[in-house]
């Protein structure tokens, strides 16, 4: 594995620390620990779990792509998971700061930008093991 991608993998892994101490923190609004409308507690559940599948969908793409042999830029296309994984959550969480808000702010832009991000770096990944494939077969 490139020695870059390696050190992304590793920092990716200790990023799940960040996301278990969300789950201590949804439990807390759970338990009625911490005081939340609605809306805010369906966006942090939201967050929470879209970190967490974007995590692992970010470190399979990763992993798929050095196994199968991609090589040059498109390697970065699990990066750009990775990267969603941290823009959708921000949207969603960072959207609804605030004392009883009522709908999201103009922050929940992360969201949309992770979106793109993420179907931008999903194309690159499939297509980047698809042609590692096809070049296997020569």
């Amino acid at each position: 594995m490139d020695p870059i991608l390696a050190i992304v993998a590793g920092a990716t892994i200790l990023t799940v620390v960040g996301v278990m101490s969300g789950g201590t923190f949804l439990l807390r609004i759970a338990t009625g620990g911490l005081p939340f409308n609605g809306l805010q507690k369906t966006f942090f559940r939201a967050g929470h779990a879209h970190a967490g599948v974007l995590i692992i969908l970010g470190l399979v793409s990763l992993l798929l792509q050095d196994a199968v042999g991609v090589i040059g830029v498109w390697r970065w296309g699990a990066v750009g998971v990775l990267a969603s994984a941290l823009l959708i959550p921000a949207g969603f969480f960072l959207s609804v700061l605030g004392r009883d808000p009522k709908q999201p702010s103009r922050v929940i832009a992360l969201l949309w930008v992770g979106v793109v991000v993420l179907a931008v770096s999903l194309i690159t990944v499939g297509i980047s093991v698809i042609g590692a494939g096809i070049n296997a077969l020569d």
